[in-house]
């Protein structure tokens, strides 16, 4: 079943600079997709488009046979419900502990008083301390955030995005910030999550080897613009010098 459709997304941000141009593909459920490409090809602005962080300026993403870029207050705050970002600086509170950063997860299923008390039911402890085991860091729960590794704080980001229990999760350089072991780490546990709880997963990239390793499907992006779209055994030498514009690459596995 397809969940995601991309159809001639175009981004400006300014008059100057067209981030992306025409970009088009799909996404069936339950797949796991990287998106490869240089620096400044439009990755990041690629993902907070789908989840309409960022305004679109032409085409149409349609998500769940929702029309991203249409929707009003309400229907946007329940598409976001379905959609769990994991960024590459980690987006935590420092200062609140590892369980209550998780818990955030589920304000998108509160109303205002509910949120600024943050009341949430046992079954959301539960279903808390759950992802914190799968990802092995149950142990640091009530820790304040700033005590952890980055490894260890972006297991966190990943479990506050499990939580809302998305159909989608956007992971926007997970691993850029993190030494090999720690990324492998990373890796390892949103394919193996993702994979287990049937949720598709769409991850930005720089490491060509990581994407081959762990990814269903990469899309290539230079310039703005799909240059490639395949399984990842197809993504051979020649398509990787085409997407980088160049035959020097940083070789990094995991």
């Amino acid at each position: 079943m397809t969940l995601l459709q991309v159809a001639k997304l175009g981004k400006s941000y300014d008059s100057q600079t067209q981030v992306l141009k025409d970009v088009s593909f799909t996404v069936e459920a339950g797949e796991f997709v990287s998106v490869i490409g240089p620096s400044g090809a439009g990755k990041s602005t690629l993902l907070r488009c789908i989840n309409r962080m960022v305004e679109i300026n032409h085409g149409k993403i349609l998500f769940d046979e929702r029309d991203v870029g249409s929707l009003k207050k309400k229907d946007l705050r329940k598409l976001r419900t379905d959609i769990g970002m994991v960024f590459q600086h980690y987006n935590l509170v420092p200062r609140l502990t590892v369980i209550e950063n998780v818990l955030h997860g589920r304000f998108g299923y509160k109303n205002t008083v509910q949120g600024v008390l943050g009341r949430f039911t046992e079954e959301e402890k539960e279903q808390a301390f759950y992802l914190l085991d799968k990802l092995g860091i149950a142990e640091h729960a009530y820790k304040r955030c700033d005590q952890l590794s980055g490894g260890q704080q972006q297991r966190v980001g990943i479990c506050r995005a499990l939580i809302q229990d998305p159909k989608l999760i956007l992971c926007d350089e997970p691993i850029a910030s993190l030494d090999p072991n720690s990324s492998k780490v990373i890796m390892d546990h949103l394919q193996s999550i993702t994979k287990e709880l049937g949720i598709t997963c769409i991850v930005n990239l720089h490491q060509v080897e990581v994407a081959q390793s762990y990814s269903d499907r990469i899309i290539g992006l230079r310039k703005g613009e799909v240059v490639f779209d395949g399984r990842s055994a197809l993504l051979l030498e020649e398509q990787i010098n085409h997407i980088y514009g160049t035959k020097q690459r940083e070789l990094i596995t995991v």
